[in-house]
């Protein structure tokens, strides 16, 4: 690879990574507001998880439909209209009446959030097909490395989000933090003049019904990746935030806070997943087996944390020590996820298979944001616990049928 080829790349990738992160911070700042905010104003579990109902179902389409239009109009598009919708959305919420009905206040809210969820999948779409056209594909372990970089940095910043919602919540109210998020990633867009036109476009035109995957390492992949996410979900969106706040009494900077430092430390875990696995593993990039052994080592954390707040153990603990466990597990599953779904597809057909991907992902987050409303009103955190060791469970025996990539 040639030196001014070498340079392309690297400014292409830092340029789609800055995007990336610009994005995500609005995105893990505008779950918190809406949350907290609307936590605060007197809405149930279940009211909440509504708001979020349209995030994450049109989430699922844009997965769907984005990685044909990516493939058919080129990355760069898909990627700065994500950032575009995201703006309209923040504008959009911002004209929310707290004189309304509350029928129409959430219907107004959820269609919001309907744009911000197709927004934050065409962007993480984007993104993530377009590391695996800008990074030298000379090795896996590189492969491996870059995606963990953007991916776990991105986990990062969205904690940091989650802090920025509600300490600009606290200090500038609901209204003013949505202008203030739109106006910073209105400035952002203009980076989009620096990236080529038509990356990730291939020149043949795709049949509909190629948007459904035909890989059985792609498909077996992404049902893993719908019940791994769905188990997250199912506890961390509504029932552990209403949690700390309605049931211990957490202050808003306190919930925010600490799910901020939570979602950080799980991006830097992430980030260090490939330095980890050399250094305590065989020293190759993983294969399906280190995904079967991160899940199942997983299935026991929210098992044994719904057993520690069961048996009456000091809840501050239990929550702080568990969700830390929960992390640095989660981490490791994700990263791998995020590299082999890049390994096992080949460029001409990186954004249809990695949009594919993601809808399964989305579909997971959907089905946790449901049940983590829904269980939580009923079964309380402890319900949504369980209910998310069996997700986790299910994520393994299925990911049991997956081959190892080949070296590419």
């Amino acid at each position: 690879m040639s030196t001014i080829t070498l340079n392309s790349n690297r400014k292409n990738y830092i340029l789609v990574t800055l995007a990336y992160w610009g994005f995500t911070i609005t995105d893990g700042a505008l779950r918190m507001l809406v949350l907290l905010y609307f936590n605060n104003i007197g809405y149930t579990p279940i009211q909440i998880a509504s708001l979020f109902l349209f995030y994450e179902v049109f989430g699922i389409v844009t997965n769907f439909f984005g990685g044909w239009i990516g493939s058919q109009f080129g990355l760069k598009l898909t990627l700065y209209s994500g950032i575009g919708l995201q703006v309209f959305s923040l504008i959009m919420l911002s004209g929310l009446n707290p004189n309304w009905p509350e029928w129409l206040a959430v219907l107004f809210v959820m269609i919001a959030q309907a744009f911000s969820g197709i927004a934050k999948d065409f962007t993480k779409m984007s993104s993530k097909s377009a590391i695996r056209l800008v990074v030298p594909q000379d090795a896996q372990s590189s492969l491996f490395k870059w995606v963990a970089i953007l991916t776990g940095s991105k986990n990062a910043l969205k904690g940091i989000g989650f802090f920025v919602g509600s300490a600009l919540l606290s200090l500038f109210g609901f209204i003013n933090t949505l202008w203030i998020m739109a106006a910073g990633l209105f400035l952002l867009m203009f980076t989009g003049l620096m990236l080529p036109k038509g990356m990730g476009k291939i020149k043949k035109k795709v049949k509909f019904s190629q948007l459904f995957s035909k890989s059985k390492e792609i498909n077996i992949l992404s049902a893993a990746r719908f019940f791994l996410f769905g188990s997250r979900d199912v506890w961390f969106v509504v029932g552990l935030p209403v949690f700390l706040r309605s049931v211990l009494g957490w202050s808003f900077y306190q919930v925010g806070g600490f799910l901020a430092i939570w979602v950080i430390a799980y991006g830097i875990v992430q980030s260090y997943a490939p330095v980890f696995l050399k250094r305590f593993g065989s020293g190759r990039p993983p294969t399906a087996s280190t995904i079967q052994f991160w899940t199942f080592i997983l299935t026991a954390v929210p098992a044994a944390i719904a057993i520690g707040l069961h048996l009456g153990i000091e809840p501050n603990t239990v929550i702080i020590g568990g969700l830390l466990l929960f992390g640095f597990v989660f981490a490791f599953n994700s990263a791998v996820h995020s590299y082999l779904v890049l390994a096992f597809t080949d460029d001409d057909k990186v954004a249809l298979n990695v949009g594919f991907y993601y809808m399964a992902n989305s579909a997971g987050r959907l089905a946790g944001t449901v049940l983590s409303g829904v269980v939580y009103q009923v079964f309380g955190l402890v319900g949504c616990l369980w209910v998310s060791m069996l997700f986790v469970l299910l994520a393994g025996l299925v990911s049991l049928k997956l081959p190892n990539p080949k070296p590419i």
